[in-house]
């Protein structure tokens, strides 16, 4: 049974699309943090020549020539740098996309991913694209292992309600169209907005579900303050029982497999103290 998570990773995988050239690419530049980090995780660095002012993890990838954010990002550089694969995520904007490759520049774009199995899958086309499959299919094959463990390791335990926050004013969360949804599963736990429509929730509806635990990840917003504003529901399981944590956006938010296992250890501390 425990091969068969990383199976689904490699059928995700091939369902990507064709094989790319044998002719790897030499000059990447990363237009995404998690991509970057992705590519240090398979020992390809040496080939970025560039990537966003967001990628910081791991810390050498600091010190790599800077070509914009995110979402805004510095055609002009990049074509000076003259690389021969750019890599894109869903925050990309298209017309940078669309213009890079009108100049006759490769680039491949990742599309969000909803759940362990498709960031496995990526990362597994990620090495193909350049040279380093072997190196991926380990990295997942090991990451797969490491999950079906902790999720042995949880069964039979009550399952806390959770609630997740990835945003203020207005507050989002997390439904079962994203991976963070698997982070709570696979932990022992159950998403309280798994089947909400949108992201996009109130407080109101989260005071009437009770949430065991409320998990705020840090990004944009002061962690603090918002511990603060949930702790004025006093009804609320989670606050009266002191089940408030703050993680790091870091560790909810970049799909890698690596970083996933890591941070789905320290969520099973935190839906399970008593463990």
């Amino acid at each position: 049974m425990k091969k068969l998570l990383f199976i689904a990773c490699v059928l995700v995988f091939w369902c990507q699309g064709p094989l790319y050239s044998q002719d790897y690419p030499q000059r990447i530049i990363s237009l995404s943090p998690y991509l970057t980090e992705e590519i240090y995780l398979l020992g390809a660095q040496d080939r970025l020549i560039g990537c966003t002012v967001y990628c910081q993890r791991p810390p050498e990838a600091r010190n790599k020539e800077k070509v914009g954010t995110v979402t805004d990002a510095n055609l002009e550089k990049i074509v000076s740098l003259k690389p021969d694969l750019v890599l894109t995520a869903s925050l990309t904007n298209p017309k940078t996309k669309e213009k890079l490759r009108n100049l006759g520049i490769r680039v491949v774009d990742f599309t969000s991913v909803s759940s362990f199995s498709q960031i496995c899958g990526q990362f597994l086309e990620l090495g193909r694209i350049i040279g380093k499959e072997k190196q991926a299919e380990e990295i997942v094959r090991q990451a797969a292992d490491d999950v079906e463990l902790i999720k042995k390791s949880v069964k039979g335990l009550p399952r806390p309600k959770v609630f997740v926050q990835i945003g203020a004013k207005p507050l989002y969360t997390v439904t079962n169209s994203s991976f963070v949804n698997d982070f709570i599963q696979f932990a022992g736990g159950i998403n309280i907005s798994q089947d909400a429509k949108i992201e996009l929730y109130s407080r109101e509806e989260v005071v009437r579900q009770d949430p065991d635990v409320i998990i705020i990840a840090t990004m944009g917003i002061t962690g603090q303050d918002e511990k603060a504003a949930w702790q004025r529901y006093k009804t609320i399981s989670a606050v009266r029982n002191g089940r408030i944590h703050i993680i790091d956006s870091y560790m909810l938010c970049i799909p890698t497999p690596v970083n996933f296992t890591r941070t789905l250890k320290e969520l099973v501390t935190i839906l399970h103290p008593e463990k």
